[in-house]
């Protein structure tokens, strides 16, 4: 379920609340902020300040987590000197650029907080949309998404694609946001713990999430103009965003029982190659057609050695599927809670025995003997 909340981003206004503003519920036990980094030696200083002054109003256990995706410029030195100035802030340097994804989940790797919060370096994100976002989880959401619902970005080259690319990842994922772009999101641990990261999927999370039952919200977040360096996106990237979604449409449905996508086409390409060789068949034996000269022949040979191919790929997969879930020992599902303890296990039954010198009782006890009459 996902819920949208209207509401103002207007910057100037967020950044005038006061600790005594921020409800306590809406501030949880320990907050991190992951920022990836990439080449943003200007805007580090004062986004840090930015990040710090949120931080102290919002008055709970915090860190900065700044991921340096292998920077060229003077970004690696500028974060060591934050570092040493303040406490909070954690650095990650990477040996090279990984891309977004790996620097995303390195800050969650390191990241120690209960509530992780995701931004970008760029100062276009608002920092003070955190409150936002923190009160939104206090209603009990796992994931709140930003909405950059007024976008300061051209219109032709980045929202135009934006625009196509959210509609195209809600309709395959089936999980609806208006802004799956905006990498200023909220998460709980639970929810991150059970991710796992690589190539471009750091902007389908969400999506990923909803597989463990994940309850989403989405918020109007403020979006303000790029004031340094140029955006490391375009148009150019529309592409592996439709190849990614691929990956996650697979992973979400099919991840764990990959034989029914390979062996459904694998049954209907073989089905077809049997009808056609049927059809061959009965016209070779009544009506001595010859086939030798057909290309129906072969097509039917082919769709049947496809279809064959097919479901040997799909009994491959699931048995590299239980070698994956058996050497990480991971199951296929995911547990929010466990209420009572049922049946007591042996174990519970020892240390009774040992804490309690209380004589046995029960099914426990040494039954007394009684002869037959």
């Amino acid at each position: 379920m996902i819920d949208t909340t209207a509401m103002s981003a207007n910057s100037s206004n967020s950044h005038e609340q006061s600790a005594e503003s921020v409800p306590a519920k809406a501030r949880p036990a320990s907050l991190s902020v992951v920022v990836p980094v990439f080449n943003e030696e200007e805007s580090l200083a004062p986004l840090h300040e930015q990040i710090s002054a949120t931080l102290e109003e919002i008055d709970c256990d915090a860190e900065i987590v700044f991921v340096d995706d292998g920077s060229s410029d003077r970004s690696r030195e500028i974060l060591s000197r934050l570092q040493r100035t303040d406490p909070r802030v954690k650095v990650v340097v990477l040996r090279r650029n990984f891309g977004q994804t790996a620097a995303t989940a390195a800050g969650f790797s390191f990241a120690r907080g209960d509530v992780i919060v995701v931004m970008d370096a760029d100062l276009q994100n608002d920092p003070a949309d955190i409150h936002t976002l923190l009160a939104k989880h206090a209603e009990g959401y796992d994931v709140v998404s930003g909405w950059r619902k007024h976008r300061k970005d051209p219109w032709l080259s980045r929202r135009l694609p934006s625009r196509i690319a959210n509609a195209l990842i809600s309709w395959v994922t089936g999980v609806h946001l208006h802004d799956y772009g905006c990498t200023l999101k909220l998460y709980t641990r639970e929810i991150i713990e059970n991710l796992q990261l690589y190539g471009e999927l750091h902007r389908f999370i969400p999506a990923l999430a909803s597989w463990s039952g994940a309850k989403m919200a989405e918020v109007p977040v403020n979006h303000r103009p790029r004031l340094f360096g140029k955006s490391n996106y375009g148009i150019a990237r529309t592409v592996r965003v439709i190849l990614d979604l691929v990956t996650v449409k697979f992973l979400l449905q099919y991840s764990t029982k990959p034989l029914h996508v390979f062996g459904l086409w694998g049954l209907l390409s073989g089905l077809a190659g049997l009808i056609l060789a049927a059809y061959l068949s009965v016209q070779k034996i009544f009506f001595g057609a010859h086939l030798a000269e057909r290309p129906a022949l072969m097509l039917a040979v082919l769709l049947m050695l496809g279809g064959l191919q097919l479901i040997t790929m799909g009994l491959l997969a699931e048995l590299q599927v239980r070698v994956m879930h058996e050497a990480r020992g991971t199951p296929g599902y995911v547990v929010k809670e466990v209420l009572g303890e049922g049946l007591a296990t042996d174990e519970d039954h020892d240390d009774a025995s040992t804490s309690d010198p209380v004589a046995p009782s029960g099914r426990d006890a040494p039954r007394e003997r009684r002869d037959a009459p």
